[in-house]
């Protein structure tokens, strides 16, 4: 086998909430692996340092991924000046910690519209010239909020739970076109915010790393290499995976 099929040479990808975190790692594997990507986000500030660190291969647009009027004409923007989106990435979102009978209606459908309703409508979008093209990857960014259950995250649980039922349906409306849907689901992956949120409760840190099979947190390089994999076509015959990169926590007892 060559590996010339794990590469993204002549492929563009958007990437949604590429700024920073899971985004960023998920955006710099993407351009080692010979991508041009677009990151978005609403921070111009914390976009352009992306990019400086991403190197010539990318760009960015200031987007609020909720404004849901505006997807359209980003779309249109990104394909006639970037040329055509292969490879959509749905990192953008939101959390919201609290118990479900602390959490307000108002908190509720503010996570349900960043991470499903949004994702849904750039999806549709993308899609459009992918299934023209007979050509494209998508990948959502669930949870594994969305595989089990997790105290004091209602509101985010259900809105990852639900993206495997958008993977689900839209995988058996695009596959005939060659369009794949897949989602990754991330683990516990280190970050600066992560860190200091379990090491102020120790009593969380170690529910989470008994839960992790294995003996260490993920890293935002680990979700990216599981993007470039199924941008790929060394992923071409897979299509509606719900792929967990948890080190094993979703199995684990």
């Amino acid at each position: 086998m060559s590996l010339q099929v794990f590469s993204l040479k002549g492929q563009l990808a958007l990437v949604t909430g590429g700024g920073t975190g899971i985004g960023l790692g998920i955006s710099k594997a993407l351009v080692e692996a010979g991508a041009k990507v677009v990151i978005t986000g609403r921070r111009k500030e914390v976009l352009k340092e992306a990019v400086a660190t991403l190197g010539d291969q990318a760009s960015y647009r200031v987007n609020d991924i909720t404004d849901k009027s505006n997807i359209s004409a980003l779309v249109t923007d990104i394909e006639s000046k970037e040329g055509a989106i292969d490879i959509l990435v749905n990192n953008a979102g939101i959390h919201h910690k609290a118990w479900a009978q602390d959490t307000s209606d108002a908190d509720f459908e503010r996570v349900i519209q960043t991470n499903l309703l949004s994702v849904f409508s750039l999806t549709r979008e993308c899609a459009k010239g992918m299934l023209e093209r007979k050509k494209g990857a998508i990948i959502m960014i669930g949870s594994m909020a969305g595989l089990f259950g997790i105290d004091r995250v209602i509101a985010y649980s259900v809105s990852k739970t639900a993206l495997t039922g958008l993977v689900n349906s839209l995988t058996t409306e695009y596959a005939k076109s060659n369009v794949r849907v897949n989602a990754i689901a991330p683990g516990w992956i280190t970050s600066n915010m992560f860190l200091n949120a379990v090491n102020k409760d120790p009593e969380r840190k170690l529910q989470i790393t008994n839960r992790i099979a294995m003996d260490h947190f993920g890293t935002t390089e680990d979700i990216g290499n599981a993007a470039v994999f199924l941008s790929s076509e060394a992923a071409k015959y897979i299509t509606g995976v719900i792929l967990p990169v948890d080190g094993g926590a979703t199995v684990n007892f």
